[in-house]
């Protein structure tokens, strides 16, 4: 067999690679600035045990089938029930991912004849989910509750007859910023929409006892929440959180979850310890702000940045080659620091991600690193 059905394939990664936006994978080394580990639970003592504890009391490892056959386990049931009190929410519902759950909301509540009006910063899951739905979705200017809302008055008055749905992230993932959750929240109440909020980068980090930015709106008939399981929690998964009626919709339309099988018992047990890690250990997330606050000080006096004000700190470079330069020697001295460029953003930039792995003398260090390379020559786009 000769080479010419991969040469399409080959054409495309050289492509890639000219524009220095070809990805590889490589292993984890340096002090951790790159992650979402925020509070360093995935590889605390008592998260561990939990998981080892469970293993003892014969829980499996695999769930063996989808949850509507027999990967229904105990420990999911468990885990959604204690998720729904900890949130907030009439009920809970476990997916294998953040991406999967995010992807299912959006492809299987929006109706046909629906709108969905969604951030055109919001992760590339919920545009996914977007494309691969029934409703009419349109992009809306990213945190400008006025523009949603203009949209939905212009839909109206074209005829749009079906509900409405607005889609954010509370803290989004590569500019640190939040969503204006009250201005939305009360227009939403205006106009009878549904709100879908991602907390990914939210869970764990703010609100009381960590339960999110949405923290305060959770309950409502009209808030669906994703509180993904792989960042602060440590562990993996995403729960989503909302009125029983969707939740149980989801269990009967929703194909990702019909079909898939059922994440791992292990897992709902380690995401269970998690949550009431959130609720026993206040510090860590106090801990984690003064990091947050120590940060944005030494990167706006030193580089001029201005602070995000949460873990998520972007650090705007423009050219990809460059960004990808300074990434580069940030890592050679030990800085796990990575390079972010499009078509993940439209800017590219350093994303660098504060969490409990590393200390304020971690992050003098780091910033110190930062001041040199971005004085040195770099290479830029030819």
């Amino acid at each position: 067999m000769n080479g010419a059905p991969l040469a399409s394939y080959d054409a495309t990664l050289k492509r890639l690679a000219r524009k220095d936006r070809l990805r590889t994978l490589s292993p984890r080394a340096g002090l951790d600035f790159s992650s979402n580990d925020y509070l360093g639970l995935a590889s605390s003592r008592r998260l561990g045990d939990a998981v080892v504890a469970a293993i003892a009391r014969g829980t499996p490892v695999g769930a063996t089938g989808s949850r509507l056959l027999r990967g229904n386990a105990p420990e999911h049931e468990q885990l959604e029930a204690d998720a729904a009190a900890f949130f907030g929410a009439d009920r809970a519902l476990f997916f294998g991912s953040g991406y999967i759950a995010n992807f299912a909301l959006l492809s299987a509540l929006p109706q046909k004849g629906d709108l969905l009006l969604l951030d055109e910063l919001a992760h590339a899951s919920m545009h996914e989910g977007a494309q691969a739905g029934r409703a009419q979705f349109v992009l809306a200017a990213h945190n400008d509750a006025t523009a949603v809302e203009d949209a939905i008055t212009r839909w109206r008055a074209a005829g749009g007859m079906g509900c409405v749905w607005i889609a954010v992230e509370s803290l989004y993932s590569m500019d640190g910023d939040c969503a204006p959750l009250e201005s939305l929240v009360a227009l939403a109440d205006r106009h009878g929409a549904f709100i879908v909020i991602d907390e990914a980068h939210s869970t764990g980090v703010w609100g009381p006892d960590g339960r999110g930015l949405a923290a305060a709106f959770e309950g409502r008939d009209n808030i669906v929440a994703l509180h993904t399981c792989g960042k602060a929690l440590g562990a993996s998964g995403g729960l989503v959180t909302g009125p029983r009626t969707l939740c149980e919709y989801l269990i009967n339309r929703c194909r990702p979850f019909i079909y898939a099988t059922a994440p791992s018992p292990l897992m709902a047990v380690a995401v269970r310890e998690a949550l009431a890690m959130l609720a026993d250990e206040p510090m860590r997330r106090v801990q984690l702000h003064e990091r947050v606050a120590f940060a944005g000080r030494q990167l706006a006096e030193r580089c001029g940045v201005i602070p995000s004000g949460s873990q998520i700190q972007p650090l705007v470079i423009g050219d990809v080659r460059r960004t990808m330069a300074v990434a580069a020697r940030l890592q050679a001295r030990g800085f796990d620091i990575r390079g972010i460029r499009p078509p993940t953003v439209r800017t590219s930039r350093l994303r660098i991600s504060l969490t409990l792995n590393i200390g304020e003398a971690d992050i003098s260090a780091m910033v110190e690193a930062l001041v040199e390379v971005l004085a040195q020559r770099l290479p830029e786009a030819i």
